[in-house]
């Protein structure tokens, strides 16, 4: 059986009509990026590691039986996977429940994702709508698997689904903020997500991330599309 880097790599030469975006590939920028990457993830994990300490006591004691940290595969740059980490904000058997609620999915396109979702614990739920949950995904950054900017990984049965314009986002690392992130998140439909993830990748730069990075802060707890 082919791996999910061989699959993706094979729906990449789908033709769609859709022309091929210039990326921004500057030697400079990629480094300075990177730099920026480390600094922010370990002076953000010393920070708010009393916070982290607290969600995490909070997790356990609503549901002893799960863990802390959910570990779930994604799909990273060139089609790569890596284990992506999040605070857990769902009962310990979730993955078994999403199957009997495949249909009551309220977002288009290839993701799953329901308002009100059964699945999610009460902690869990305030942790989503301020983005908490997405606190260990710094580990991700300092590993080098993600970006503080970029588009939100997908899962591989999303990427399966994909065509060769929307491959185009697998083509620069995830990040843990981006366009969608900060401009309605699960109200835009998927088509709207990926052509704000293209215009960042053909316009970012170092003012272009600095800019999201600050404006993420006024929208996480705010946020009308986090679910």
């Amino acid at each position: 059986m082919p791996s999910v880097k061989e699959n993706v790599a094979v729906q990449t030469y789908k033709d769609v009509g859709h022309k091929e975006i210039n990326i921004q590939k500057s030697i400079f920028y990629v480094a300075s990026k990177r730099i920026l990457d480390v600094a922010c993830s370990l002076v953000g994990l010393f920070l708010l590691l009393p916070l982290i300490l607290v969600i995490s006591l909070l997790i356990k004691v609503e549901d002893r039986r799960g863990t802390i940290l959910f570990s779930q595969t994604r799909i990273g740059k060139d089609g790569n996977t890596f284990s992506m980490y999040k605070f857990r904000s769902m009962v310990s058997n979730a993955e078994e429940l999403k199957n009997s609620l495949l249909k009551n999915n309220e977002v288009d396109g290839p993701v799953f994702k329901i308002k009100n979702d059964p699945r999610v614990t009460k902690i869990g739920k305030f942790i989503r709508k301020t983005s908490l949950d997405e606190l260990p995904q710094l580990i991700n950054v300092l590993k080098g698997e993600m970006s503080l900017v970029g588009p939100r990984p997908p899962l591989p049965e999303e990427v399966a689904q994909y065509n060769s314009y929307e491959m185009q986002r697998l083509s620069v690392l995830p990040g843990l903020t981006c366009y969608w992130q900060v401009s309605g998140r699960s109200n835009l439909s998927f088509g709207e997500w990926v052509e704000l993830d293209l215009k960042y990748i053909k316009e970012r730069s170092m003012l272009v991330d600095l800019k999201l990075i600050f404006k993420t802060f006024f929208v996480l707890f705010g946020s009308k599309g986090a679910y």
